[in-house]
This record gives structure tokens, sequence and C-alpha cells, in this order.
């Protein structure tokens, strides 16, 4: 096969993908991207994960609680004690206030932190 063959085939598929995500609903969960996370929807099981692999859940409270499981401690930096909205997402404090780590939203369930070490967590609704 030849390059220029390959890059046709890869083309097909890339627009045949986006024709069946559009066909499934998929782009419709996107509008909520760069928005504020309310405490009626945060509230309830988190998962965190990273590189595919599901690492530990947090649970929110509609009241603005957070609990981490231990497990969290590997990918959290401290113990998160509550959470709260940012203008495009959600961070964690800790008992003293501070800010542990923030998520930007990428949909209604999905939420991303890029971290400095290149290694993205994903935080994503349900546990």
């Amino acid at each position: 096969m030849t390059a220029s063959t390959l890059n046709l085939c890869l083309a097909a598929a890339a627009a045949a993908a986006a024709l069946v995500a559009g066909a499934t609903g998929v782009h419709a969960a996107d509008h909520e991207a760069g928005v504020p996370l309310n405490p009626s929807e945060a509230a309830g099981a988190w998962t965190v994960s990273s590189n595919g692999q599901d690492l530990c859940r947090v649970t929110l409270g509609a009241d603005h609680a957070a609990k981490a499981e231990a497990l969290c401690r590997d990918a959290i930096p401290g113990a998160p004690a509550t959470w709260q909205a940012t203008s495009d997402g959600v961070e964690f404090l800790g008992k003293d206030g501070h800010e542990l780590i923030a998520f930007h939203r990428w949909s209604n369930s999905l939420f991303v932190s890029h971290r400095s070490s290149g290694e993205d967590l994903q935080l994503r609704r349900g546990g």
C-alpha cells in the first residue's frame, strides 16, 4: 500500500467516524464544555482515571463536600475536603481551603486536569 493510499484510507475512516458520532448524538453532550459545575449535577460518585485506567473514586456532595478514596492520594495531591465551581469546571480544595487540583469541563460528564508532568487526569461521572 502506498503512502497516498494509506492517507486516503485514514481520511475516509476519520470521516466515517465523524458521521457515526454525529448520527448517535455524541456531539450533543458537548454543549457543557467550559461551563461551571453546579451543585445539583455534581452530587454523586466520580471516577478519577489516567491513561485509560481507573485510579480511584471521589464522592461530591451538593453541599460542596468532597471525599476521596485513599487510593486517590497517588493521583490527587492532598485529601479533598470540599469542591467549588470554577469559570470552566471544578476544583478540589483541602481542609485549609487551598486548591489541590482543578479540572476543566470537556462535556456533561467529563472533566480533565492537565498536569505539569504531562499526564492528564480525567474526572468522569459514575463510580
